[in-house]
């Protein structure tokens, strides 16, 4: 099928007209991927003549390309390029040897003037071409090697100029080809550093237009694909310095930051100092009397900016770009500043929004504009503050600990001033999700205290807004009164239509990602923060909006940190029925409230209960049952294992000192009995009726037959239990509270019963005892016992 396939595409390049190869080319890719195994076999290996024609076949193939790539019509190079990325995905090896010729026709296509389409494929099947090539040494020297500056500095060509005197680049306005540019530079060069190394100054200036600029001039996706490349440039370091390079641009980044902070916080009194002495003497002098504005450049080399709303956007893209380089892979251990990075950010949490009629220390030569506007900004700096201490715990995890109350107080200082910002809860949430696992079990009670308005602001963030309809559609009573006089207050179109006030206030309430973070915390705070810390009332909010939000986490987290007992607290009680009425169907439910693990035990006789065995190894216990042994006391304890007695309903319990009598007269031998071991089951000695087991029949009636002697009537060394053996494997031994299934040999059985009817009959004063036959002597040996 794939011979067929190759030589249906074939046949069509060859044979459909060139400007009608376009609308076939998705067809034709299509049907090249189906001949992967084909075209990926090696060539040494095609034995036959059907190997010889398929290998005709891929010659054709691979002519006909090189030929489109070169063709002078803008479809044929079109269809080329599309194909080529097609066969090369394919054959990988096989045909990735043989592809330099073709690399050199697609890096030509780069200078000429073809539509952007083609040179936006040229660019991916290039990136993909030295891709695959990176894994094959060989390929690398023969292909790669020579190719890729050619192809850096076509690409570089396409979206920026280079003076001739000068060793940087200056952007093209409005280009095409800068996201595609830059996203395969950003997949190449952790690949190819040294490659990269001659052209990181150019990729530097290019980075620094596309970061500074304050206006919206470049999209979120090539902003974001700008930082991670600038953070990338570290790896085209020479060797042994890429740790070095990393460090340098993070603190090139944070003087950066200092220095813009530095003017747009020029209108309030910064009751904040900082530990570095270097920070403390970089001020720089400004002019109060003109617009807020940095001339620039900075200490990384971005262009100036003027306005406070330029001066934010400039201070939050610092800080993303921050954020990023503690977030990306390095080429080597590097030493993250940390105490740094801490004196940033507490600068920038200290200077907060101010509470209505509060007292803030302001600079009188600012203007008011400029503060309202400052005031109005500073949320959005504080969110992308939190995100940089998120990446600092995602980067450190359990490093950091030690300065985890650090960061919850910066944390706490932001909430508290701007709660009524949902991108501050939203960040706020993140933040704390990921930092109270860490430092979570050790928090102290003035700690979990401080984290309750967050927990509270959660709970009403998840629960849906309460909207009240029946005040919107219906005037009160008071209103009826004062219509007159407060016409010009009612709000006509909410009697028309009274869903509308509802419908304002989920609108203004939404925003996105604010219910994930607060559902994602809101388990974390029961999982990780000491629940007999939290207070009664925040407890049952939260386990409250658990239920009504129908979160499976919450209710699971909830049921398994339960409510610890407390003196003078009463039972809290559980949510379990909330949580099976919802999530009956849940793996993690199932389990909870119908566990089918079994007991684990350390020993064998724990409780009484036994190792589970076969059912041939039972049998085989059965068997090997030691015999009974008479009179022996040690053996009749409460704890030790017994057979289980037959006693009539008149036997009365005697002292604990007496013997039986059957222990010392041989008519309750096993000698005298008639049936064999084999004759007599055990079913038989707990039945309706009893067998006989001895010459005598024995009078004993179905209602007399015990299963098991009350402790109430008889106590475990009563001289009634007669029939004891040796300690039985526990497993044999089946207990229920009907009757007891007594498994024992044959042997064993007889004898017990035998013992068992000798016993009633001796201790009975209306029988007649039976008659002896033997010698005298026994009476004799019997007194002499006695």
């Amino acid at each position: 099928m794939a011979s067929t396939s190759l030589r249906a595409v074939t046949h069509r390049l060859t044979t459909t007209p060139v400007d009608q190869l376009p609308q076939i080319a998705s067809f034709l890719a299509t049907s090249l991927s189906d001949c992967g195994e084909l075209l990926s076999t090696t060539q040494n290996q095609k034995t036959g003549k059907s190997e010889s024609d398929n290998a005709v076949q891929i010659h054709k193939l691979k002519t006909r390309l090189a030929s489109l790539l070169q063709d002078r019509s803008i479809e044929g190079r079109w269809t080329a390029v599309v194909l080529v990325k097609a066969t090369v995905e394919a054959g990988q090896w096989e045909v990735l040897r043989g592809c330099e010729p073709l690399v050199r026709s697609l890096i030509a296509i780069l200078n000429k003037s073809d539509p952007v389409s083609t040179k936006k494929m040229s660019i991916i099947t290039l990136t993909r071409i030295f891709h695959l090539t990176y894994q094959y040494p060989t390929l690398v020297r023969e292909i790669t090697t020579p190719s890729l500056p050619g192809f850096i500095t076509s690409s570089l060509n396409l979206i920026s100029v280079k003076p001739s005197s000068e060793p940087i680049r200056k952007l093209k306005p409005n280009t095409p080809f800068l996201e595609i540019v830059l996203s395969a530079f950003l997949e190449l060069i952790a690949r190819h550093p040294t490659i990269f190394r001659p052209f990181s100054a150019q990729l530097h200036s290019l980075l620094q237009a596309i970061i500074g600029a304050t206006a919206p001039t470049f999209s979120g996706s090539v902003l974001d694909l700008a930082e991670q490349l600038f953070i990338a440039l570290h790896n085209c370091a020479p060797k042994n310095t890429h740790a070095e390079e990393w460090k340098n641009a993070s603190r090139m980044v944070i003087a950066s930051i200092h220095r813009t902070a530095d003017y747009v916080f020029r209108g309030v009194v910064e009751q904040w100092e900082s530990v570095d002495a270097s920070v403390r003497q970089a001020g720089q002098s400004q002019d109060y009397s003109r617009v807020v504005a940095d001339a620039g450049p900075d200490s990384l080399g971005l262009a100036g900016w003027e306005g406070i709303h330029a001066g934010v956007e400039r201070l939050t893209v610092l800080l993303r770009l921050l954020s990023r380089i503690l977030a990306a892979p390095t080429a080597s251990t590097v030493t993250i500043p940390l105490g740094s990075i801490l004196d940033l950010t507490s600068r920038l949490n200290s200077t907060t929004v101010p509470a209505p009629g509060a007292d803030v220390p302001v600079n009188l030569q600012i203007s008011r504009e400029e503060r309202d506007g400052l005031w109005a900004e500073l949320p959005r700096i504080h969110a992308v503050g939190m995100e940089l201490l998120l990446s600092v715990v995602n980067a450190l995890e359990t490093g950091v600990v030690s300065v985890g109350q650090t960061i919850l107080e910066q944390t706490l200082w932001v909430y508290r001033a701007e709660k009524f910002n949902k991108e501050i809860r939203n960040s706020v949430y993140d933040l704390l999700h990921a930092l109270l696992p860490l430092v979570g079990p050790s928090t102290t009670k003035k700690n979990v205290s401080s984290l309750t308005d967050i927990i509270r602001s959660c709970c009403y963030d998840l629960l849906p807004p309460a909207g009240d309809s029946n005040a919107s559609s219906a005037p009160s009573s008071d209103s009826k009164g004062k219509s007159k006089t407060n016409q010009a207050t009612v709000n006509a179109d909410s009697f028309l239509n009274p869903t509308s006030k509802n419908r304002q206030v989920q609108s203004s309430a939404s925003f996105d990602g604010l219910k994930q973070s607060a559902s994602d915390f809101l388990p974390v705070v029961l999982n990780f923060v000491p629940t007999h810390f939290l207070t009664t009332s925040l407890r049952a909010e939260i386990d409250r909006t658990a239920i009504l939000t129908s979160d499976k986490n919450a209710m699971l987290a909830s049921v398994l940190n339960p409510v610890p007992a407390l003196k003078g607290r009463g039972v809290g009680s559980s949510i379990i029925p909330f949580l099976v009425q919802g999530y009956a169907a849940e793996m993690e439910v199932e389990t909870l409230i119908r566990p089918r693990m079994p007991v684990l035990m350390n020993a064998p006789h724990v409780n009484g209960y036994g190792s589970i065995v076969d059912d041939e190894d039972e049998e085989q216990d059965e068997h090997q049952a030691v015999p009974v042994q008479h009179g022996n006391a040690e053996l009749t304890g409460f704890l030790k294992a017994t057979a289980t007695p037959i006693l009539p309903s008149n036997t009365a319990p005697t002292d604990s000192g007496r013997k039986s009598p059957t222990a010392l007269n041989k008519r309750g031998l096993p000698e005298e009995t008639k049936p064999s071991p084999s004759t007599v089951p055990t079913s038989k000695l707990t039945g309706s009726r009893t067998v006989d087991v001895q010459a005598k029949k024995a009078r004993l009636d179905t209602d007399t037959v015990s299963a098991q002697p009350s402790l109430g009537r008889a106590s475990p060394d009563s001289s009634t239990v007669t029939a004891t053996s040796a300690p039985m494997p526990m497993s044999a031994i089946q207990t229920s509270t009907g009757v007891a299934d007594v498994s024992m040999s044959g042997t064993s059985t007889a004898q017990t019963g035998a013992t068992a009817v000798a016993a009633s009959e001796d201790e009975s004063d209306d029988e007649i005892p039976a008659l002896n036959m033997e010698s005298d002597t026994d009476d004799e040996d019997e007194e002499m016992d006695d």
